[in-house]
């Protein structure tokens, strides 16, 4: 299944080079969606100058964005979305609404991993912002201001939804449910900030974290 993952990513960003490639007519821009995901766990905050992480996400995110940077030498701009949990009707969110609504709401491991997010709006937003910011390129984190760990994520979603927040998966329970991808998805985390979409002027709608789900979920 991992090899399929990364396999799945790179050939279709190596098509895509070679497309630009044999392109009479070069495309201005290449947007490239990649993820927070790239700079491994880490419980430190993190900025676009961060190197690739540790761990087999990691690994993918930095294996995908390289496969795409032969279009640079064809006078392509190139920006990388490196995106955190989206906030809106479906993603993460949508996986996690089920079980709070049934008072099941739970904490993993020690709840202190790292949890960035972006309202989705924002998201849109910050993609328009860059596509249309023609001095933009490289690496962008589409992050909110304000990431949060996992137990504050929780806590706020159940205080939302007025439900408790009481239950936790130790760690080991959790590797039991998920295999090894327990450690890369739920166990750790990231504290990305949008160092660069800040500097290149864009506003965000949603910066705090409560804010953006009853937002949501008023919707």
């Amino acid at each position: 299944k991992k090899a399929r993952i990364l396999h799945s990513r790179l050939e279709a960003g190596r098509a895509v080079a070679r497309a630009v490639e044999r392109a009479k007519e070069k495309p201005r821009l290449l947007l490239q969606a990649s993820a927070v995901g790239y700079y491994g766990a880490t419980d430190s905050l993190v900025d676009e100058s961060a190197p690739a992480g540790q761990g087999f996400l990691a690994d993918v995110a930095a294996q995908w964005e390289a496969c795409t940077a032969p279009v640079e030498r064809e006078g392509v701009r190139r920006v990388l979305l490196r995106t955190s949990m989206v906030l809106g009707r479906g993603g993460a969110l949508a996986q996690m609404l089920p079980s709070f609504r049934m008072f099941l709401g739970a904490i993993f491991g020690s709840g202190q991993q790292g949890v960035s997010w972006i309202h989705l709006l924002d998201e849109i937003g910050a993609i328009r912002h860059l596509m249309e910011s023609e001095e933009a390129s490289g690496p962008y984190n589409l992050a909110s201001l304000n990431p949060v760990t996992h137990e504050e994520f929780c806590r706020t979603l159940a205080s939302v939804l007025k439900r408790p927040c009481a239950l936790r998966i130790p760690a080991r329970a959790a590797r039991l449910l998920l295999g090894e991808m327990a450690d890369q998805l739920v166990l750790s985390g990231q504290f990305a900030e949008p160092a660069r979409l800040l500097a290149s002027g864009y506003k965000f709608e949603f910066s705090g974290l409560r804010a953006a789900l009853e937002d949501i979920l008023a919707r």
